[in-house]
């Protein structure tokens, strides 16, 4: 995967210029772009996390520990081996293999709570999945982890595919931590998707007042216009406590599983993007440091015009988007970039290479045009990647199937043709349009399909599927047919893209030889 990447030697290069990876993400290695999609699970203790790992992959893994109290007291990597087993995190991050070198800054008292498990599980073929400390609240959040833990799950967020957020609809609070954590992961909103865990221990009426309290308290830490979409269910093996909303918990389900499955099959373009919005930022951040450079004297006042500078940071961030055309939202963090330029000498900052900066634009222009159609071929040679094992193969076939059973399924088992069951209402209206030869036209038809009020394309699609000989008429079973589907439809479930065998009218069913 991602050989279009190659072996440009203008990717070993560290275009330190300008300081980017001490005052942003470090440098991006081979590893960050090799490995599987990564799935980042970030929670309050006991919201279900690593139970939610347990479920997609169907078996515990090497350092699994779950109950009612903060257990899980490490960063666990769940990745795909030969052997089940343990890594520690000081050997992990010395391993080129393994995306997770740059994490040594966060030095001992982080590496002692990192460690990798492998095991072989088919889930894990296709994604890894990063599993965090329990986010604290009261006074336990009071103590100190000895080190950055929002820095961590910050680092973690621009390399991974997936942020899944886990609520306990017992406890919906969103302690202070937790707000620092989900104002940590601005910038990926794209990534982030909420479940609302353990649904199945509350009746409905609590469930709509849970779920709209839990919008409301996001609304106010996640500054985005758009919704969050937020999947209910109880994502673990037991027995439904509640089973009232099975079909809700199952359809939802099926939504965040088809999301989890769809990231092998764009992990390049995940990547792709990650390096044009890094590519941006490196593009601003000279702007930024060249204009510090511009303002500070040569010989005296350096202290005080280094205070002032940074004070006014907010002003010359405006000042460059005036005069660049740069974007609000390409700028870096006020408040971080003003708390890390305290720590750096002004005056060893380099002015502005107008070749560096021509540099980044052709490569935005040319080079990751060339690149998107090489992800494009390369993704059209290769079969649809998608997670396979585990839960994910739970409900794939057989009786318990999403939806089998179900709109146009219904009656699939059934030895007599599903639709005779109404079929004599549909007779009576059938003769009212005038039949010839044992059909209705399509313009007698129609006249009565429209009082459904369904959308011409709908209608289209049912006489498709309905009109079974393409003879542009429908005879009785047919008719009975079409108003099947039309009743599907309106009792809010999709058509099917073809005719499934037991819709088929019995007198169009062809004999076996």
């Amino acid at each position: 995967m991602f050989s279009w990447l190659g072996t440009d030697d203008r990717r070993k290069k560290d275009p330190e210029s300008y300081k980017f990876h001490e005052f942003h993400s470090p440098a991006l290695e081979d590893a960050d772009f090799d490995n599987k999609p990564m799935v980042l699970l970030v929670g309050q203790y006991s919201t279900g996390k690593t139970s939610f790992i347990r479920y997609l992959l169907e078996q515990d893994f090497p350092g699994m520990r779950i109950g009612p109290e903060p257990t899980t007291d490490s960063f666990i990597a769940v990745m795909h081996g030969d052997t089940e087993g343990v890594i520690p995190g000081n050997a992990l991050v010395v391993d080129p293999k393994k995306p997770f070198r740059k994490l040594n800054a966060f030095g001992n008292a982080f590496l002692n709570r990192f460690v990798c498990a492998q095991l072989p599980n088919p889930v894990l073929e296709s994604i890894s999945v990063i599993d965090t400390p329990g986010i604290l609240s009261g006074e336990k959040q009071r103590i100190s982890r000895g080190y950055d833990f929002a820095a961590v799950l910050e680092w973690f967020a621009e390399r991974v595919d997936r942020i899944i957020l886990l609520f306990d609809a017992h406890k919906l609070d969103i302690s202070d931590e937790f707000s620092d954590v989900i104002k940590a992961l601005k910038n990926h909103e794209d990534k982030i998707r909420v479940v609302l865990n353990k649904a199945d221990q509350i009746e409905t009426q609590q469930l709509m007042r849970v779920y709209g309290a839990l919008m409301w308290s996001l609304g106010k830490i996640v500054n985005t216009p758009e919704v969050i979409r937020v999947y209910i269910g109880s994502f673990w093996s037991h027995p439904l406590l509640i089973p009232d909303n099975r079909k809700l918990f199952e359809a939802e389900e099926q939504d965040l599983f088809k999301d989890i499955q769809s990231l092998p099959r764009n992990a390049a373009l995940r990547k792709l993007n990650d390096l044009i919005k890094r590519a941006r930022l490196a593009k601003v951040h000279a702007y930024i440091i060249s204009a510090l450079k511009k303002e500070m004297p040569s010989v005296f006042g350096k202290e005080n015009k280094k205070k002032e500078l940074i004070g006014s940071l907010g002003d010359i961030y405006k000042r460059i988007e005036r005069e660049h055309q740069i974007s609000p939202g390409d700028f870096p963090n006020l408040k971080k970039m003003q708390d890390q330029l305290n720590s750096q000498d002004l005056n060893k900052f380099q002015p502005l290479k107008l070749k560096l900066l021509e540099a980044v634009d052709d490569m935005l222009s040319h080079d990751i045009a060339g690149l998107m159609v090489l992800v494009r071929q390369e993704e059209n040679q290769r079969p649809n990647p998608v997670v396979k094992g585990g839960a994910f193969d739970g409900t794939s076939d057989g009786p318990f199937g999403h939806g089998y059973g179900e709109g146009a399924g219904e009656g699939i088992d059934d030895a007599e043709w599903v639709v005779v069951r109404d079929k004599p209402a549909y007779d009576e209206i059938f003769y009212t349009l005038s039949p010839v030869n044992g059909k209705v036209t399509g313009a007698n038809a129609k006249r009565e399909m429209v009082k459904s009020k369904l959308p011409n394309t709908v209608l289209g699609k049912v006489w498709k599927l309905a009109d079974i000989d393409k003879d542009g008429m429908l005879d009785d079973e047919e008719f009975a047919l079409a108003n099947h589907l039309i009743k599907v439809k309106l009792e809010g479930h999709e058509l099917p893209s073809e005719l499934p065998a037991h819709l088929v009218p019995p007198s169009k069913r062809k004999i076996p030889e």
